[in-house]
This record gives C-alpha cells, structure tokens and sequence, in this order.
C-alpha cells in the first residue's frame, strides 16, 4: 500500500499585531477544528508529524500528535513564506500584498521572501522529511497556507498562482498525495469536515 503524505494549513489563529506573527497561536475555534480532524479516518495510519516552528503550526501539530501518541518534530523550514519585512498588515493590504505575491513569484514583493525561493524551500523540506522520516506508516505536515499552495503547485505541475490557494476561510485545509511518486490524491478539504 503507498503511504501518504497529509499537508494541513493550520486553522484559525489568534491575530495580535502587538506580536510578531510567528509567534501568534490557534484561537479557540482553530484548536476545536484540528481536534475534529482528529476524528477522520484517514488519519489513522499517520505514524510521524512534522510542524513549522511557528506557534500556530507547533498547536496544531500538537493536537495531532497527542491524540495519535507520537512525538511532534519540529523543522525550521516548514515556516511560512518570510513576510517580516512588512511585519502585521491590515486585511485589505495583506491581501493585496499576497495576490503580489503569487502573481511575480521571481520577485521580492515588499522585501518578502520571493515565491520562487519559499516553492524551492518547502520542496526541499518536504523531500529532507520523506528521505529521513523512519516510521512505517503516513506522514502528517502541519504548516501553512502560502508555501502550502506553492507546494500545490510544485506537484501539480502547475505555474505559480494563487488559484491553487486554499479555501479563504481561516486556514485549517489539507491535501494528501503520495510519499514514493509525488502524486496528488485529492485537492484541499476543510479539516473538520471528518470523514
């Protein structure tokens, strides 16, 4: 049977603009989401989890982990796309700024990171993870939205675009594809929809 990778976008956060965004956690209905998750049966063969060193990804994880009885390990570069040239931006102009983002993927928008280079940097992570992982079963990422789509993108062979983005609802999506070939099963789900 051909294991799976699970990519999960962590789920609703507790936005703080007195905090930098790394640091900012899941809010109540975001932790209630990943705990729903909890319940889909797909998850059942997940033997291994990996999250960004980002609180809301480290949280999520967490509640993923604990439930199954295994450790959370924790890899630098599942985090998001850089953004700490502009810090916390109102929604509007955060949402501009990303539609940027995805649509010049070889240019620093703003000083952030280019799309280009956080793509190359989460199908490196991704790639260190299945070639050193040594549990026998699926493999859960708990990371988010930006380099998620990019990561999309890269294994649909599709050019950068934010098309392929997640349902704009507060994160908490995944997609599952194949570990040994790369192939996409299914496109984003909402978390707590469990099946």
């Amino acid at each position: 049977m051909l294991k799976k990778i699970f990519f999960i976008t962590h789920a609703n956060v507790v936005v703080d603009p007195n905090k930098p965004v790394p640091d900012w956690g899941l809010s109540k209905k975001g932790k209630e989401r990943h705990e729903l998750f909890n319940s889909n049966t797909e998850t059942k063969n997940i033997t291994a989890v990996y999250s960004s060193y980002e609180q809301k990804a480290i949280d999520g994880g967490l509640i993923l982990s604990n439930h199954l009885g295994i450790e959370l390990k924790k890899i630098e570069s599942l985090k998001e796309n850089d953004r700490s040239s502009t810090g916390f931006l109102f929604e509007e102009e955060f949402q501009t700024t990303v539609n940027n983002f995805f649509a010049n993927p070889n240019e620093s928008i703003r000083g952030w990171e280019k799309a280009i280079d956080a793509q190359n940097r989460i199908v490196s992570a991704i790639k260190y993870i299945i070639s050193n992982d040594k549990s026998s079963g699926d493999i859960a990422v708990v990371a988010h939205g930006g380099v998620g789509t990019l990561l999309f993108c890269f294994l649909a062979s599709k050019k950068i675009s934010r098309q392929y983005d997640q349902p704009q609802n507060g994160g908490g999506h995944f997609f599952t594809f194949y570990k040994d070939n790369f192939k996409i099963i299914h496109d984003w789900q909402d978390i707590a929809l469990v099946s």
